[in-house]
């Protein structure tokens, strides 16, 4: 660039021998420069802005939800913002799909799984007394109540997704109403009594609570919430062992209900997948204890 000015400037020099016509000449040279550069400049940014702007209302056709007015700019910069906030949306977009993919993949082959064990317990049984063991009652009535077994527990996977499909189609229709959580809370022990025992398992409260605790809640949900927590807490406790539930005080108006007991306990890797529809921290011993895997994901 400076060679080639040195050289015009040469050259001008050469035919004006005027000193006043060759600073002349080269000012108005000067300015004819500057203006070629400022329009050039101008049209090369106008042209790449108006390719990036193409981009830009390509992907807000796209994504017109998250792409609102204020976006509009013919700041490039605010443009490519935009653009790579849209492209890391899509990347998160994305991952979710691909995780709720897998999610429904393991989703269909537990629920081919749960449901195949029993109906195939229950088609066992139910041959075996046509090919001839009808006859025997002893055999009859033992294989006539397993089988039975079999048809409740497909009864209560057939419910519980019923119950999911209604709560992701309908809503949770909620009928709020103030009770004492202390009396359903015996109620539930009372109920689970049986169950507990054959286990061993004492069901108790962590202190004597003198005064009813008020709650505004839906009855029926927080009763079924309870079972839920305290059939699992029966389920995969030691056998001799105790439940215990706690009431304390969260905020002004709000409790925490816990329930404690002398299990095992869940692997940190596991806490997060346990809302998932069928997932069991322990398959064998999971369906060796019945239940539809169903339960957390409703409650």
């Amino acid at each position: 660039m400076t060679i080639s000015v040195g050289f015009i400037a040469a050259i001008l020099f050469f035919f004006f021998e005027d000193g006043k016509e060759l600073v002349g000449m080269l000012i108005f040279m000067l300015l004819v420069f500057v203006a070629s550069f400022l329009i050039t400049q101008f049209r090369a940014k106008r042209f790449i802005y108006n390719r990036i702007k193409k981009i830009y209302d390509e992907v807000s056709i796209l994504n017109e939800d998250e792409f609102s007015k204020e976006y509009a700019t013919t700041d490039i910069d605010a443009l490519s913002k935009s653009v790579q906030e849209y492209v890391k949306g899509k990347r998160i977009e994305i991952k979710n799909l691909t995780e709720r993919d897998s999610f429904r993949k393991d989703f269909l082959g537990n629920v081919a799984h749960e449901l195949k064990t029993p109906l195939f317990t229950v088609q066992g049984y139910i041959l075996t007394l046509i090919e001839g063991a009808v006859n025997d009652k002893l055999i009859r009535d033992k294989y006539l109540g397993r089988a039975s077994k079999g048809v409740e527990r497909l009864v209560a996977i057939v419910k519980d997704l019923d119950m999911i499909a209604k709560l992701e189609t309908e809503g949770l229709n909620m009928n709020v109403e103030v009770f004492n959580i202390i009396d359903l809370i015996q109620n539930v022990f009372d109920l689970l009594e049986m169950r507990s025992k054959k286990r061993n398992i004492t069901l108790q409260f962590d202190k004597i609570y003198e005064f009813p605790v008020f709650v505004k809640a839906d009855k029926e949900r927080i009763e079924q919430v309870l079972i839920n927590l305290i059939v699992n807490s029966v389920k995969y406790g030691k056998i001799n062992g105790i439940t215990t539930l706690g009431i304390e005080s969260y905020t002004e108006n709000k409790f925490i209900i816990k329930v404690v007991d002398n299990g095992e306990g869940i692997k940190q890797e596991h806490i997060p997948r346990l809302f998932e529809r069928f997932y069991r921290v322990d398959q064998s011993r999971s369906r060796e204890q019945g239940g539809s895997g169903l339960g957390l994901s409703i409650v």
